[in-house]
């Protein structure tokens, strides 16, 4: 607080990090403390005064240098005193402001202050009335807990319980048992300690830590021994007392702002939002009384509170008297102990019916585009705590499609807590539903806290509202509006509800980007239930929405009993829908039973969002239509409000309905991500989230319901189901054939972590893993790059320079060749080691511009390069990214390509090839005698022969999608699963790749499940670089296509960045996965060059350090380990979405031959050989003795000399070719080997 005061500093930076250290090792009591504890540490409230203060400097001069803040306040006499004349000026105090509304928004309960200059503890008052410089003891009304709290951290300092600190100057003062009154010792008027105790819950404590104000550095340790256990014993303090709710006898709601008061102590304190509250006291006997206005108050009598934790009491509150509705904000007066201490315990004969009256909207109005931007801006301000405003897109006329998240966490999801949204002005004339989802959020923000529903609605439900998916349309729109269709379409004059995929029609309208928006948005979050709002007349439709005829008939989907359920819910809430006859000036013959219809039966509508969301997400949806007028006068909307308020509540709470629950590993207790709920006899599937949560609507009635997931054995269970409330279904799954296979192999283990990955980034890979992880890294990042033109070769060759000049140690510059024309193929590394050997860690390569006339990858890849370094040592998430990756970026394959192609040309082959004219995706051949052009032999042989990588990413142009080897036609692709999980990876971070619909000119038809292809069926080739880097590299590749015109304009830079961006670091993320280890032999000794061999075919090769690395998609793979001399090892090892898996390998020597005991094979070979010579002996006399016997015949064979040249040229070539023939099958034999082992 004061700056030159800098101990305190240090040791609240050094408690943080041993309190975190003390809970990752399991100490107790520091799991103690930071379980049970919401613990705040603020190391410097004036930052700005220790920037000038010096080290070494103990104030013995008085030099005040670094004391006060940057504009010469003393803080620590700044704030507004009870015994002050005026209130005091916080213009030049930021810092007070800041901590004051600190403390406003956090109800703390207790606080230290840490000053310097003396060794002693010190306890409110710190002034008196008279003012008078020291020696008069100002005491509170808790003087008694103060002294316990100041004597809890003095008695625990070997210097401060003397009470005899002798600071230079000062030898003669004495403080008994350490600790002081404030103002006895001397008068501080404005200080914080005071401030705190009057005008919020929370005690705080001033502690003076040693005589020397900036301690040099080398007596921080020293100080740290002397403050630990004193820092440690005041914090638990915070659990002394008594603490508990105060909640509504009748609901059971949280009472906010009940006044606690003790009798005999004047000084009450109040309860939080949800009626909790912290009272501090030392040991003893009390009477408490709870109290607030509308309610009785209740005293609990003879309370009895004992050392250490807090004597719970909970207070429920009678209600007495209504609550004015007309002034909903009025304050609590807060209850004096005078009359509260006579007051009598309420009884369950005195309960009353609760007369609270939720707050209702005050004004409305239509909102235009920029009226609702604001409105939504207001409420996302004003309420931060439950409210969140996000955009899910834009619309063709770049309006941002807003979204306001409803949660009591926004921004998280909860695990078991289900999604819900709210979609209106779909039809932009259509505008009822608009009107009232914002009066929903006002309604939801005003009453929750203080009414009981919304309260437990926005506790229990992530809600997201949607006024406007068509605000373009809007626009276009007038008041007064009936049946029109001025503005039902959006600017490309679309109807927004028959643009989305269809299951019984193809859909020919190219998708709209309020569409996709839409599409991309329900594919990121597990949403349950949803409405979509709409006009023209009054009933509540559900699926399907049309039928293979299309034709107006009933057409069921599985899920028909829960959706007339949910849309009844609605109904029956507004009693016009429920009549069915809705429209009867306009539509006389129309009636709805109960107001309900099925979408096809009323008529067809194809491409509609509600079937969508059925049958392509986990969400049931319903539309609803408000009112028969589709833009009323503005006068007339309080009376939709009245009219649909009940039923947006009602609908809302559905979301509750059915089953819920969680799908677990058994073996590690783990939720298992997209496990299958299924429901016998409803053919309709939902699946799990990424904490294995699931929710599953359902009606009343008993169910078998099953849980399956790939690799594990399913399960399942019969449940009955209700009507009050979402049964609580959990089922855990056992693995599939988990036992190692061929036997038990104790010397391969798989372990949690204990590689070279610390603890601390695992962590980190699974935060960025889980649901919106990558969305809160770019959040966090403190610099971000705007692309905003294409750069020539020698703009891109000084860009790259630039990075390598400003950012040395991360990054090393080389070129991996030269083009045609002479131009350097520039790569760069990125890493916090760029130019040494780090096999352990994996390594990823981008390269872009293959085909020169798609330079947007390029572009995009000289983006990332720069964002990356720009968040090194600024972003926690990136620097850790980059220490722990070795990161390969070659902007540009085809830079003499590049030079020639044109700007804004989106399907000119002009700079595809290279300047010989070749198509270089169609060079990488395995023939190596052939002529390669130039470019592809660098990276041919400075990249992808290394065999060093485990993923590559290529970017490149021509549409919208990615595609996984192979390129070449092939009958099976080995591992096809783990690539096309990784090409997946990339399209759904993408905000619109996933949904599969380029909409590329002369394609508007095309559709691409999910994004992804096998590169073979979208543009078949030989000697494409991604089928090279998979054969001959080892390493994956995929193909991004990053836009369907080739060569867009630079305006379009910054949106292509900003699309892929997320994508683009997904796969930094997914490079740390699969699974990676050590190959040792049993002396400890790495094996290099040891084959790792992936569910019988994919191979990959240990490297130096015997260490290996390989990406596989999440679930169970078989693993062998094989190296010359050793035993053959098998394992199966579970992959998970969200971590790497370990292996260590441990090889014993090969102790058999031919299959067969070592030391019988040697006894064998041993006496056959034996055998062999004494026969050979044998045979060698017995010939000696024929042929002296026959030595004439033996001449006379030799003398037929033109037979014997015949008969041993016959012999001759045999011999030859048998041995051609031996050594081709061999190279066949070794050529097959080696292609078998680089497919994959």
């Amino acid at each position: 607080m004061h700056g030159d005061e800098a101990l305190g500093r240090a040791l609240v930076v050094r408690l943080a990090r041993e309190l975190v250290a003390g809970w990752l090792r399991g100490e107790p009591r520091a799991q103690r403390l930071l379980n049970g504890t919401d613990l705040y540490l603020m190391p410097s409230l004036n930052p700005d005064g220790f920037a000038r203060a010096e080290e070494g400097d103990c104030g013995a001069q008085q030099d005040l240098s670094g004391r006060e803040n940057a504009r010469g306040k003393d803080l620590n006499r700044s704030f507004p005193d009870q015994f002050g004349a005026a209130q005091p000026d916080l213009a030049n105090v930021p810092e007070v402001r800041a901590l004051m509304e600190w403390m406003r928004r956090n109800r703390f309960v207790l606080s230290g202050n840490l000053h310097g200059g003396s060794v002693v503890a010190s306890y409110p008052f710190d002034d008196s009335a008279v003012h008078k410089t020291s020696g008069v003891y100002s005491k509170s009304a808790d003087d008694e807990v103060f002294r316990y709290l100041a004597k809890a951290y003095a008695s625990n300092h070997p210097i401060m319980k003397t009470g005899t600190p002798n600071c230079p100057g000062e030898e003669e003062e004495t403080f008994q048992d350490g600790i002081t009154n404030g103002a006895q010792w001397y008068d501080v008027e404005g200080g914080m300690q005071d401030y705190n105790y009057l005008w919020a819950n929370c005690f705080e404590v001033t502690f003076e830590l040693s005589c020397c104000k900036y301690p040099p550095a080398s007596q921080l340790e020293k100080e740290w021994e002397n403050n630990r256990e004193s820092l440690l014993t005041f914090i638990e303090k915070v659990h002394i007392g008594i603490k508990g709710f105060v909640r509504d006898l009748v609901t059971g709601a949280g009472l906010e702002n009940a006044t606690i008061a003790v009798a005999g102590i004047d000084h009450n304190i109040t309860t939080d939002w949800f009626g909790d509250y912290h009272r501090l006291l030392v040991p003893g006997t009390y009477n408490i009384t709870a109290a607030v206005m509308g309610y009785l108050p209740v005293t609990k009598v003879n309370v009895e509170v004992k050392e250490g934790n807090a004597t719970v009491v909970d207070f429920s509150l009678q209600p007495s008297i209504a609550v004015p509705a007309s002034d909903p904000t009025q304050d609590v007066p807060l209850a004096t102990t005078e009359s509260v201490t006579n007051t009598t315990n309420t009884t369950d004969a005195n309960r009353t019916t609760s007369f609270h009256q939720a707050i209702q909207p005050e004004e409305f109005r239509h909102h235009h585009f920029p009226d609702m931007e604001i409105f939504l801006r207001k409420y996302a301000t004003e309420y931060p705590n439950i409210a969140r405003l996000y955009s899910v897109g834009k619309s063709v006329k770049q309006l941002e499609l807003y979204v306001m998240e409803i949660s009591d966490n926004p921004g998280i999801h909860e695990a078991a807590e289900p999604e819900f949204k709210y979609i209106a002005n779909m039809h932009g004339n259509e505008v009822v539903g608009r009107e009232l989802l914002l009066n929903l959020i006002e309604y939801l923000c005003k009453n929750y806290g203080t009414d009981p529903e919304v309260t437990d609605l926005v506790q229990n439900t992530r809600i997201h509202i949607m006024p406007s998916m068509n605000p373009d349309g809007y626009e276009k729109a007038h008041e007064g509006d009936r049946l029109g269709i001025v503005g039902r379409n959006n600017s490309n004059n679309y109807d927004l509800n028959r643009n989305f995929p269809d299951q019984f029609f193809q859909i020919t309208d190219p998708p709209q980007p309020e569409t996709l928006a839409v599409m991309s948005w329900l594919k990121t979050y597990p949403f349950v239930l949803s409405a979509n709002l709409h006009g023209g007349s009054l009933v509540v439709n559900y699926p399907y929405d049309d039928d293979q005829q299309g034709v107006a008939t009933y057409s069921r989907s599985p899920d028909d009993a829960v959706f007339q359920q949910i849309a009844l819910s609605y109904a029956k809430e507004n009693a016009r829908m429920f009549e069915g006859h809705p429209c009867a000036d306009m539509y006389p013959g129309e009636y709805f039973p109960h107001g309900i219809t099925n979408g096809a039966q009323w008529y067809n509508v194809p491409g509609g969002m509600q079937d969508w969301n059925y049958l392509n997400t986990n969400c049931f949806e319903v539309t609803i239509e408000l009112g028969c007028i589709k833009y009323p006068q503005a006068e007339e909307l309080p009376k939709y409000w009245k009219q649909n308020h009940r039923s947006l509540l009602q609908f809302i709470k559905q979301v509750h309905q059915g089953v819920k629950g969680f799908v677990l590993d058994a073996t590690d207790g783990r939720g298992i991500l997209n496990a299958t709920i299924s429901v016998a006899d409803i053919d309709h599937p939902v699946s799990t989230y990424k904490s294995g949560d699931y929710w599953r609507l359902l009606t009343q009635g008993t169910y078998k319901i099953t849980a399956s997931a790939r690799g594990y054995n399913s399960e399942t269970k019969t449940v009955k189901v209700g009507g009050k409330g979402a049964v609580q279904v959990n089922f855990t799954l056992t693995r599939k054939d988990s036992k190692v296979e061929e036997g038990t192999v104790p010397d391969i283990n798989m372990v949690g972590l204990n590689g070279t990955v610390t603890k601390e980034f695992e962590t980190l890979i699974k935060d960025l893993s889980a649901e919106n992880g990558l969305e809160r890294l770019l959040l966090s990042s403190s610099a971000d790059v705007q692309p905003h033109r294409y750069r020539s070769y020698n703009e891109l060759s000084e860009s790259l320079r630039g990075l390598n000049l400003n950012y040395r140690k991360i990054t090393n510059l080389s070129s991996l060749g030269q083009s045609v024309e002479f131009r350097h193929i520039w790569s760069l590394e990125i890493s916090n080691k760029p130019k040494e050997s780090e096999p352990e860690e994996p390594k990823i390569r981008f390269v872009a511009g293959i085909h020169g006339n798609a330079p947007v990858g390029t572009e995009l890849l000289l983006a990332l390069a720069e964002f990356l370094c720009m968040n090194y040592k600024k972003n926690l998430a990136i620097t850790k990214l980059i220490d722990n990756t070795r990161i390969v970026i070659v902007p540009s394959l085809n830079p003499d390509g590049r030079e020639i192609a044109q700007e804004r040309d989106c399907t000119s082959k002009t700079g595809l090839t290279n300047i010989h004219g070749k198509d270089l995706d169609t060079d990488f051949t395995s023939n190596s005698s052939g002529a390669r052009e130039p470019e592809t032999k660098a990276i041919m042989d400075n990249l992808i022969l290394k065999q060093d990588f485990s993923l590559s990413v290529a970017l490149d142009g021509g549409s919208l999608l990615v595609t996984y080897p192979y390129d070449k036609p092939v009958q099976t692709v080995e591992n096809k699963e783990t690539l096309r999980y990784l090409a997946s990876v990339y399209a759904n971070n993408h905000p619109t790749m996933h949904l599969g619909q380029p909409s590329c000119p002369n394609k508007s038809d095309e559709n691409i499940p999910g994004g992804v292809l096998l590169g073979a069926e979208w543009n078949s080739h030989l000697g494409s670089m991604k089928d090279f880097s998979l054969s001959y590299g080892h390493c994956p590749e995929i193909t991004v296509y990053t836009g369907c015109c080739y060569f867009p304009s630079a305006g379009q830079l910054p949106t292509l960045w900003a699309e892929n961006k997320k994508s683009l670091l997904s796969m930094l993320v997914e490079v740390h996965k699969g699974v990676y280890g050590f190959v040792r032999d049993r002396h400890g000794q790495p094996v290099s060059k040891a084959q790792i061999v992936l569910n019988e075919g994919v191979k990959v090769y240990t490297k130096e350090g015997g260490y290996f690395h390989v990406l596989l998609a999440p679930g169970y793979h078989k693993i062998h380990a094989i190296a010359e001399g050793y035993q053959q090892q098998h394992v199966k090892v579970l992959v998970r979405h969200d971590m790497a898996s370990f292996l260590h390998v441990q090889f014993d020597t090969d102790n058999k031959i031919f299959g067969l005991p070592r030391e019988l094979v040697v006894t064998v070979a041993g006496a056959t050989m034996t055998a062999v010579i004494l026969t050979a002996c044998i045979i060698w006399c017995v010939c000696s003795i024929k042929s002296n016997r026959h030595k004439d015949g033996f001449h006379r064979l030799r003398q037929h000399h033109d037979d014997y040249e015949d008969e041993i040229r016959m012999m001759s070539t045999g011999s030859k070719k048998s041995l051609l023939s031996h050594e081709f099958q061999d190279e066949t034999d070794t050529e097959e080997e080696t292609l078998y082992s680089s497919k994959h």
